[in-house]
């Protein structure tokens, strides 16, 4: 198994918080919480979370009323996906296919990062990456990842990630297939991003 850890980035600048919202959608016949949950691209955990009226996870009936998180962190996690897969393109280089798992555990390392007050890519609570993808259910061949801490906007940051040698070979690399971008804001670095890369 191929494994790449690259290094990180650090740059200070100011963005504000994004905020979560919510969403109501009614169950239909042959839903299940985990068919919901791939639907709208949440974590099982955080659609449950989400609904503590439904007493068993596993029982749920037509019409019942369910809340579904809306991450607002994955408007701008997309844009960081676009771009890279701008700078593959002027490389001669396949798209990455965006892996929403593979964000969500992203988006965990951030928040992980921001909450724990570390920046390093061994997280005190879920290992390295490859033990933390691992974790999450995602089998691969390949990965790797690049942190980065402080950069305002997704541009700021693939252009960071661009403009050192380490971060932008894993961006540019044919060892990868599909990318998960994960973004927290707030705590002592202001913003934390996270890419994460397999190749099943």
């Amino acid at each position: 198994m191929k494994k790449l850890i690259i290094t990180f980035l650090t740059l200070f600048l100011i963005f504000p918080s994004i905020a979560y919202g919510q969403t109501t959608y009614t169950v239909q016949p042959g839903d299940s919480m985990w068919k919901i949950s791939v639907r709208f691209q949440v974590g099982l955990s955080e659609l449950i979370r989400a609904n503590p009226q439904i007493k068993n996870p596993a029982l749920i009936y037509p019409n019942q009323k369910l809340t579904i998180p809306q991450i607002s962190e994955k408007n701008v996690e997309a844009q960081v996906v676009q771009l890279v897969n701008q700078e593959r393109a002027k490389a001669g280089l396949k798209p990455l296919t965006h892996n929403w798992e593979l964000s969500r555990i992203a988006r965990y390392k951030s928040m992980d990062m921001r909450d724990r007050g570390y920046f390093s890519h061994d997280s005190p609570t879920y290992g390295s990456p490859f033990t933390m993808i691992n974790s999450f259910g995602i089998r691969y061949r390949a990965a790797g990842e690049n942190i980065a801490q402080g950069q305002a906007t997704p541009q700021a940051v693939v252009t960071a990630w661009m403009n050192s040698p380490g971060h932008r070979a894993n961006i540019l690399s044919t060892s990868f297939t599909e990318i998960g971008v994960g973004y927290a804001a707030g705590g002592s670095g202001r913003h934390y991003w996270t890419q994460m890369f397999i190749k099943r």
